[in-house]
């Protein structure tokens, strides 16, 4: 659509420039008539035929790109980045409370938001089996979860002897 547009953009400007070429030309042949002696073998006459043939050219080579566009140009495609921002950037670990993760809140499921509600409750960290006990969820259930926060960069975990302890980003 764009390139359409723009297209017939400057197939208006081309045409605009060929009445200027006209226009130009019509008075420059007006001048040199009159002041011409020597008729149509002054030097003039043919610098005029030079000159509106080089515009003309110049013209048409705008017109063809016009008609490129208008035809032939394909469309870009947009393609937007979708970055997501950590909670981490403006909470500290000493000022962890539900407020500072509210807006994160907000968006998570049911499940989700336990889970990481029980995070907040033991200060940022805990570890998975604890989490297990906390929620009364199952341990595979407790995994998908933490694996779809930690896919939201909300949560991190990290292994510890036969275990993982669990980190608010």
């Amino acid at each position: 659509m764009r390139n359409k547009i723009v297209g017939f953009l400057v197939i208006g400007i081309a045409i605009l420039i060929g009445l200027i070429i006209f226009l130009f030309n019509r008075g420059l042949t007006e001048i040199v008539a009159e002041s011409c002696t020597h008729g149509t073998t002054c030097p003039m006459w043919g610098t005029i035929d030079f000159y509106t043939n080089v515009s003309a050219a110049i013209m048409i080579f705008v017109i063809l790109v016009g008609l490129y566009l208008v035809f032939f140009g394909q469309e870009e495609k947009i393609i937007t980045k979708v970055q997501t921002k950590t909670v981490h950037d403006k909470v500290s670990k000493k000022e962890i409370t539900k407020t500072a993760y509210s807006n994160v809140l907000s968006t998570l499921e049911a499940d989700e938001k336990i889970v990481l509600e029980k995070l907040i409750e033991n200060k940022g960290s805990i570890h998975q089996s604890d989490l297990v006990n906390a929620t009364d969820f199952n341990k595979v259930k407790v995994t998908r979860i933490l694996d779809k926060l930690e896919g939201q960069s909300l949560i991190e975990r990290r292994r510890r002897g036969m275990t993982n302890i669990i980190i608010l980003k």
